[in-house]
């Protein structure tokens, strides 16, 4: 991961720090344990309980590595600065489908906490970027691999 600025909202800040602090304080002494007891097993040449245990070891190392590069680069977006005028990161936006008549609602947020099973959506995604800028009432297409799908903005709220 390059050094490229990390947009979070506050929350999305504080999920990270939390899981960072769970990766250092308990997981790397649970795998620690599991490395040591595998190393109890015997031969670490043939014992899988060992590599399985080395092989968490490594994503969690890697993983703080990443959470702390995030949280070194990351710009906190403040509600203050989260306008209901027009769409910008931390925004909640009400669209409509203009084809299908479907409504649905987002919230625009920075690629590391986007999350599309809660519609946390990426402001780099997409349907992310189409919507940044726009104001309540305007018409957005939106390019997608299917085709362009046209959205109305119905509001916008922080």
């Amino acid at each position: 991961m390059s050094d490229k600025e990390v947009i979070l909202t506050q929350d999305g800040l504080k999920k990270l720090e939390d899981e960072l602090e769970n990766l250092k304080s308990v997981k790397r002494r649970e795998v620690a344990e599991r490395i040591k007891v595998a190393i109890g097993y015997g031969d670490i040449s043939e014992n899988s309980e060992y590599e399985d245990a080395k092989n968490e070891q490594a994503f969690i190392e890697g993983r703080i590595i990443t959470l702390e590069k995030m949280l070194r680069n990351a710009r906190i977006i403040n509600s203050d600065e989260i306008g209901t005028d027009v769409v910008s990161v931390g925004s909640t936006v009400q669209v409509k489908d203009l084809e299908f008549g479907d409504e649905m609602e987002y919230t625009i947020v920075g690629s590391a906490e986007s999350n599309p099973l809660e519609n946390r959506i990426s402001n780099e995604s997409p349907v992310g970027s189409a919507l940044l800028g726009k104001s309540k009432g305007a018409t957005v297409d939106v390019n997608v691999p299917a085709g362009v799908i046209q959205y109305e903005i119905l509001d916008i709220k922080k």
